[in-house]
Protein backbone atom coordinates (compact mmCIF):
# COMPACT_ATOMS: atom_id res chain seq x y z
CA UNK A 1 0.00 0.00 0.00
CA UNK A 2 1.17 3.71 -0.44
CA UNK A 3 2.67 5.59 1.75
CA UNK A 4 0.19 8.47 1.52
CA UNK A 5 3.27 11.24 0.47
CA UNK A 6 1.60 13.47 -2.85
CA UNK A 7 4.41 14.60 -3.58
CA UNK A 8 6.89 11.71 -3.88
CA UNK A 9 9.68 12.26 -6.18
CA UNK A 10 9.40 15.84 -6.56
CA UNK A 11 11.61 18.57 -5.13
CA UNK A 12 10.85 22.49 -4.19
CA UNK A 13 10.68 24.42 -6.97
CA UNK A 14 9.79 21.34 -9.61
CA UNK A 15 7.23 22.25 -12.52
CA UNK A 16 7.17 23.87 -15.78
CA UNK A 17 9.16 25.97 -16.40
CA UNK A 18 8.23 29.40 -18.87
CA UNK A 19 9.00 32.17 -19.68
CA UNK A 20 6.85 33.58 -17.23
CA UNK A 21 8.79 31.74 -14.42
CA UNK A 22 12.22 32.24 -16.07
CA UNK A 23 11.60 35.68 -17.59
CA UNK A 24 12.33 36.47 -21.05
CA UNK A 25 15.47 35.99 -22.77
CA UNK A 26 17.80 38.20 -23.79
CA UNK A 27 17.53 39.38 -27.65
CA UNK A 28 19.74 37.46 -29.72
CA UNK A 29 22.28 37.45 -32.82
CA UNK A 30 23.78 34.73 -34.71
CA UNK A 31 27.47 35.42 -36.09
CA UNK A 32 28.94 32.58 -38.39
CA UNK A 33 32.52 31.79 -38.08
CA UNK A 34 34.66 29.98 -40.20
CA UNK A 35 37.87 27.94 -39.64
CA UNK A 36 40.45 27.15 -42.32
CA UNK A 37 39.38 23.50 -43.04
CA UNK A 38 35.85 25.62 -43.84
CA UNK A 39 33.74 24.59 -41.17
CA UNK A 40 31.21 26.96 -39.87
CA UNK A 41 30.07 27.42 -36.25
CA UNK A 42 26.90 29.63 -35.69
CA UNK A 43 27.11 31.16 -31.92
CA UNK A 44 24.70 33.12 -30.62
CA UNK A 45 25.54 36.29 -29.02
CA UNK A 46 23.08 39.07 -26.78
CA UNK A 47 22.36 41.54 -29.23
CA UNK A 48 24.18 44.38 -27.08
CA UNK A 49 27.70 42.35 -26.91
CA UNK A 50 30.61 42.44 -28.60
CA UNK A 51 31.12 39.78 -30.57
CA UNK A 52 34.70 38.31 -30.63
CA UNK A 53 36.61 38.69 -33.92
CA UNK A 54 37.99 34.70 -33.57
CA UNK A 55 36.05 31.94 -32.40
CA UNK A 56 37.44 28.33 -31.87
CA UNK A 57 35.89 25.79 -34.05
CA UNK A 58 34.37 23.29 -32.15
CA UNK A 59 35.00 20.29 -34.89
CA UNK A 60 38.73 20.74 -35.47
CA UNK A 61 40.41 23.36 -32.91
CA UNK A 62 41.43 25.98 -35.32
CA UNK A 63 40.77 29.66 -35.09
CA UNK A 64 37.94 30.63 -37.14
CA UNK A 65 36.81 34.04 -38.27
CA UNK A 66 33.96 35.82 -39.95
CA UNK A 67 35.43 36.38 -43.40
CA UNK A 68 34.39 32.91 -45.06
CA UNK A 69 37.02 33.63 -47.89
CA UNK A 70 40.04 34.59 -45.78
CA UNK A 71 39.84 32.17 -42.60
CA UNK A 72 42.47 32.81 -39.75
CA UNK A 73 45.93 30.78 -41.12
CA UNK A 74 46.33 27.42 -38.81
CA UNK A 75 48.72 28.40 -36.15
CA UNK A 76 52.12 27.38 -36.46
CA UNK A 77 53.51 24.50 -34.15
CA UNK A 78 56.94 24.95 -33.89
CA UNK A 79 58.78 21.15 -33.40
CA UNK A 80 59.98 20.21 -30.11
CA UNK A 81 63.41 21.42 -29.41
CA UNK A 82 66.18 19.78 -27.42
CA UNK A 83 68.81 21.77 -24.67
CA UNK A 84 71.74 21.31 -27.50
CA UNK A 85 69.29 22.87 -30.18
CA UNK A 86 68.70 25.87 -28.38
CA UNK A 87 72.61 25.95 -27.16
CA UNK A 88 73.35 25.73 -30.68
CA UNK A 89 71.53 28.63 -31.47
CA UNK A 90 72.86 30.86 -29.93
CA UNK A 91 76.33 29.74 -29.86
CA UNK A 92 78.82 28.68 -32.96
CA UNK A 93 80.71 25.87 -33.72
CA UNK A 94 83.82 28.07 -32.94
CA UNK A 95 82.69 29.60 -30.02
CA UNK A 96 81.20 25.84 -28.51
CA UNK A 97 85.01 24.76 -29.45
CA UNK A 98 86.34 27.50 -27.32
CA UNK A 99 83.84 26.98 -24.38
CA UNK A 100 85.10 22.98 -24.78
CA UNK A 101 89.02 23.98 -24.27
CA UNK A 102 88.57 25.79 -21.70
CA UNK A 103 86.67 23.72 -19.37
CA UNK A 104 89.20 21.11 -20.35
CA UNK A 105 92.03 23.43 -19.51
CA UNK A 106 90.49 23.78 -16.22
CA UNK A 107 89.54 20.27 -15.58
CA UNK A 108 93.58 19.36 -16.68
CA UNK A 109 94.85 21.67 -14.14
CA UNK A 110 92.84 20.84 -11.19
CA UNK A 111 94.60 18.85 -8.43
CA UNK A 112 91.98 16.02 -8.70
CA UNK A 113 93.10 13.13 -11.43
CA UNK A 114 91.14 12.80 -14.32
CA UNK A 115 90.03 8.81 -14.91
Amino acid sequence: MGSGNAIRGSRVGAGPMGEAERGEAAPRVRVSFWCANMHETRPSFASDAPVPEFWDCPRCGLPAGQDQSSPPAPPRNEPYKTHLAYVKERRSDKDGAQILAEALERLRSSSRPIY
